[in-house]
């Protein structure tokens, strides 16, 4: 991870914190509990870097869910029952990752923030609003949200391991092998004439 987005990751966090076992405002038992909180082979500033690393990339990892179940429910057209089961093949092998993620964050001592308010907050990939019928139009953004995380990934690879975390690092490329697999798939049915 670059300095310049750990900067704007620190920007975004306004509760202090990335994770909730150690954000400011937890009652009294929970402050007490968070002192008590082992990173295990971690140390504190190496724990911060994975822990938003492991937020964001979670709070992304839902968002990735819910936009592609946006899209599976909003395609019409001629590419209707293609698009409508591939979105649903996609949203199957990006979903384990979420637990994945989520586990791994309170393996290291951390607790991860769920609220949709804090999956908008921390998450790359925005879910639309709006419907979006047009095949081409869905799958253009998706190939935009899937080679930005796919970047993320490898550099969050990079940063967690220099912090400590082979074993998040190894884990970040496992994702990233799927993350790519299905840019790559998006991507093929996007460069498809008869999308036109």
């Amino acid at each position: 991870m670059t300095k310049k987005s750990s900067s704007k990751s620190e920007s975004k966090n306004k509760v202090g914190k990335t994770d909730a076992a150690h954000q400011q405002n937890v009652h009294n038992q929970e402050a007490k509990f968070a002192q008590l909180i082992d990173h295990s082979y971690l140390d504190e500033k190496g724990f911060d870097v994975v822990a938003e690393s492991l937020q964001r990339n979670l709070a992304t990892t839902i968002s990735l869910y819910l936009k592609l179940k946006k899209f599976h429910w909003d395609i019409r057209g001629r590419h209707f029952r293609d698009l409508h089961l591939a979105y649903d093949d996609f949203i199957a092998k990006i979903f384990p990752s979420i637990d994945e993620q989520a586990e791994r964050l309170v393996m290291l001592g951390g607790s991860p923030v769920a609220a949709p308010s804090d999956i908008q907050q921390y998450s790359v990939v925005q879910v639309p609003t709006t419907t979006i019928h047009d095949a081409r139009e869905q799958l253009t953004a998706l190939v935009d949200d899937f080679t930005r995380v796919a970047r993320g990934y490898r550099d969050d690879s990079n940063a967690v391991d220099e912090a400590g975390d082979p074993a998040t690092s190894d884990m970040y490329n496992g994702i990233l092998h799927i993350i790519d697999e299905v840019r790559w798939m998006l991507q093929a049915m996007l460069d498809d004439a008869r999308m036109d």
